[in-house]
């Protein structure tokens, strides 16, 4: 199928073109015809599926069509729960509308609020934001939320896993109550379930992929390795591999900043980002990884939600999420549509658990490597049991001190072959 075939508007078609998608993925084919019916919709799909065009197109045609109604006040609100995320939809807004006198505002905390009000005040058709921001503008009377036609939530699963369900709730009580709502979450809690019940009207379930399953077309693995060798592992890794970009997670912005200060000192240029940044220093830090100034960019996991990088060849656990769905959203970060990506996991004794749960989410056992030089393991439990699994721990104290371990040896990938023919959108 091509997106002529989905009834788009020509103007949004050479917009498309434009970018060199031909072929929608299965969340824009489904999800596309259905938004264009002005219907409810609660869609499943992982990040990298292309699902930010998937309702951005949508979106952009329907209010062209209907022509300008509301006046200066917004017609459709988008959600999102950081501002990188906030971002790279309005970019997608400003990409394929061009040539549709469609204006947009992106409204997120962080930086002075003094721009986002200017834009405000000279009108707009579509805001997106995160929701701390929105309600602060809006209970300044500088927002105006009564003419919303079409409410859309992405990745609200994030959100609620950043604590925004109080502040979600209190704008939807702003918007109206006879509205199109369009639910987007890559996960399904009874928490996402309660919240899409309460908001959604007799809505058409998209699903393109298993719910909490991991990209297919990411190669997993594993390395086991005592936490004070995780950063020379990684080093080895960059180094020997030719790593050219790599995103590298750690579960703290202290942890972060530790390790890109340690690469930086390995020779292996490297940017942290997370909330602690300034929003220019996070957007500068992203600017530099892309465009190849430094190699690697070390993130927490609420900061590298709504990155958009393209075909990132690379991912890095360094340390394990304690949410085992955040692993399936950090390896999501490769091995977008249709290209295929690499994700490796530094895996001390105490996080054996957590892989063990990750494990289990996604139904797959994650296989084990090794580098040449280095140990191989004691066997690695099988088991949650405590009992069993301090035993192990004790045992393996007298012997096997700092090395890397693993089953097979590694071997280092290039780029190579990994790319595949671009698709359709990503953003």
């Amino acid at each position: 199928m091509s997106f002529e075939n989905l009834g788009l508007r020509p103007e949004i078609l050479t917009g498309v073109k434009f970018q060199g998608y031909i072929e929608p993925t299965p969340i824009q084919e489904k999800a596309i015809p259905v938004i264009i019916e002005g219907r409810d919709i609660l869609a499943g799909a992982q990040t990298g599926t292309g699902k930010t065009a998937a309702f951005t197109l949508p979106l952009l045609h329907i209010l062209s069509t209907q022509g300008h109604r509301g006046g200066h006040r917004p017609r459709a609100l988008i959600l999102t729960p950081t501002r990188e995320l906030a971002a790279q939809v309005g970019k997608s807004v400003e990409t394929y509308g061009k040539g549709l006198h469609i204006r947009s505002a992106i409204i997120f905390g962080g930086v002075g609020s003094g721009p986002q009000i200017n834009i405000l005040r000279k009108g707009v058709n579509i805001v997106i934001g995160t929701p701390g921001r929105l309600l602060d503008l809006a209970g300044q009377k500088f927002l105006d939320l009564s003419r919303i036609e079409i409410l859309i939530l992405d990745e609200a699963d994030r959100m609620l896993d950043m604590g925004f369900i109080h502040d979600i709730r209190k704008i939807i009580q702003m918007v109206p109550k006879k509205r199109q709502t369009l639910f987007f979450s890559a996960t399904y809690s009874k928490e996402i379930k309660a919240l899409a019940d309460t908001i959604l009207n007799k809505p058409k379930m998209v699903e393109v992929a298993r719910q909490n399953a991991a990209a297919e077309n990411v190669d997993q693995s594993v390395y086991h390795v005592p936490k004070s060798r995780k950063c020379d592992l990684l080093s080895h890794l960059i180094l020997e591999g030719n790593w050219d970009q790599v995103l590298v997670f750690t579960r703290t912005k202290h942890g972060a900043n530790r390790l890109a200060k340690q690469l930086g000192k390995n020779g292996i240029g490297a940017s942290a980002i997370h909330g602690n940044k300034s929003q220019s220093a996070r957007t500068l830090a992203l600017a530099e990884f892309k465009a190849g100034k430094v190699r690697v960019l070390v993130a927490t996991d609420i900061a590298s939600r709504g990155l958009d990088i393209d075909r990132l060849p690379h991912v890095v656990n360094y340390d394990m999420p304690n949410v085992a769905e955040d692993y399936v959203h950090r390896i999501g970060r490769t091995g977008r549509a249709g290209s295929t990506g690499e994700s490796i996991s530094l895996v001390t004794d105490e996080e054996i658990k957590l892989l063990r749960a990750i494990e289990r989410l996604i139904k797959k056992v994650i296989p084990v490597n090794s580098i040449d030089g280095f140990s191989k393991p004691a066997k690695v439990p099988d088991k949650e049991e405590t009992a069993g699994a301090e035993a192990h721990r004790s045992r393996r104290r007298g012997g096997n001190k700092g090395g890397f371990r693993g089953g097979k040896p590694h071997e280092s990938k290039g780029n190579s072959g990994n790319q595949r023919r671009r698709r359709a959108p990503q953003r």
